[in-house]
């Protein structure tokens, strides 16, 4: 079957099918009216390539090398909260498929799969996820525990110091593990599949923060202790308590302002990432891909700048590549190929999105990736996308 997936959407289409509404809706939503959700894809089909022939377009090659690791392509898969509950161990799962493929996996804090889950079932070092949280001896743990699993990169989370208003997940009751009521009984019945994936398991909460704080010690006490912890107090001195807590590369992820680089480099950030946290934290915010320039710009090459949001293709991380990103990240694109078909799912979506990129670099007369730039795109459409922000 996985041979006539051809693209990112068809996995969307079969994830839909496959995984209960309320953790599929989890993934696919985003905040208040999704409006800078779809604008964030929008945008990049308002990208135009520049076809070009008669160029000698053998041994194409998408490798290069993304915060100082060599990869296939400039993808890494961006951290997802619990990923596990859209395929069961799905953070295990979608590690070893990056691994095998040569890219890199974040792990998120609020993951399914341990720390130490997936770093037993993995032999390469993976990126650890970090949020900013009240609770810092927490916090400081998490780190160290990191340290102890091999996690040589640090991805901070700065934009959800406040939760953001997500209608589907309020209206689905999400939790994890679900609570069992007439509605989601009718969900789990109609995914036998994924229930049975399910039952298979013991890792069904999340396994960062079980066993590993103060007064959780139940699935009640720790809905209670997420809701209470993400930290509206946040400045950025508190990247400084993080940094100097970090040895290895730290990337900090959520910026979308230029006023805000500098304050990023100031605090330690060696990479940053042009983020809108999917369009599920500020609905109405600007797309990435439209801001990207102007990051660019105020970063001024003190810092490698990387992009997540709207990439679904090899095409959008083409695109994203010319306009000057280092590198992507991709979180919806993977996890409907896990929620579809497992780590076999995320193999075949990572297999999509390079041999789209792979070939899109052909026709557009580009034989290394490290040498795309914006003569590959239409130059009226990159000002458009200038005047979009």
């Amino acid at each position: 079957m996985l041979d006539k997936i051809c693209s990112v959407e068809d996995f969307r289409a079969l994830a839909r099918k496959r995984v209960p509404r309320m953790f599929y809706d989890y993934a696919d939503a985003g905040s208040w009216t999704e409006s800078t959700y779809h604008r964030n894809t929008r945008d990049f089909r308002s990208i135009h390539f520049r076809q070009r022939v008669g160029i000698d377009i053998t041994n194409r090659t998408t490798m290069t090398t993304l915060a100082g690791e060599n990869v296939t392509m400039p993808v890494a898969l961006a951290p997802v909260g619990i990923a596990g509950m859209q395929h069961a161990d799905g953070e295990i799962l979608a590690a070893r498929a990056a691994e095998a493929f040569g890219i890199p996996f974040t792990l998120s804090t609020l993951s399914i799969c341990s720390i130490e889950d997936v770093a037993t079932h993995t032999s390469k070092p993976f990126w650890f996820q970090l949020y900013i949280l009240k609770d810092r001896s927490f916090s400081e743990r998490l780190l160290e525990r990191a340290m102890a699993a091999g996690c040589k990169t640090l991805v901070v989370t700065l934009d959800l110091t406040l939760l953001g208003q997500r209608h589907k997940d309020i209206r689905n009751n999400l939790r994890a593990p679900p609570k069992i009521t007439p509605s989601t009984l009718l969900q789990f019945i109609t995914r036998p599949r994924w229930c049975l994936e399910i039952m298979g398991t013991s890792r069904r909460s999340f396994g960062n923060v079980v066993g590993h704080t103060k007064g959780v010690s139940d699935l009640s006490s720790l809905a209670s202790w997420i809701a209470e912890q993400f930290d509206a107090t946040f400045t950025w001195k508190d990247l400084d308590w993080i940094r100097a807590r970090w040895n290895g590369p730290l990337i900090v992820k959520g910026i979308l302002d230029p006023e805000d680089v500098p304050k990023a480099i100031d605090a330690g950030a060696d990479m940053i990432v042009v983020s809108n946290h999917g369009g599920r934290q500020l609905d109405g915010a600007p797309s990435t891909i439209s801001v990207l320039p102007s990051i660019l710009e105020a970063a001024d090459g003190k810092v490698e700048v990387h992009l997540d949001g709207g990439i679904r293709s090899g095409q959008d991380v083409l695109k994203a590549i010319a306009l000057g990103a280092k590198g992507v990240y991709i979180g919806r694109a993977y996890i409907y190929g896990l929620g579809a078909c497992g780590e076999a799912g995320v193999t075949r979506t990572l297999e999509i999105i390079q041999n789209e990129l792979a070939l899109t670099m052909g026709m557009v007369g580009e034989r290394d990736i490290n040498k795309v730039g914006q003569h590959t795109l239409v130059s009226d459409s990159v000002q458009k996308i200038r005047c979009f922000t």
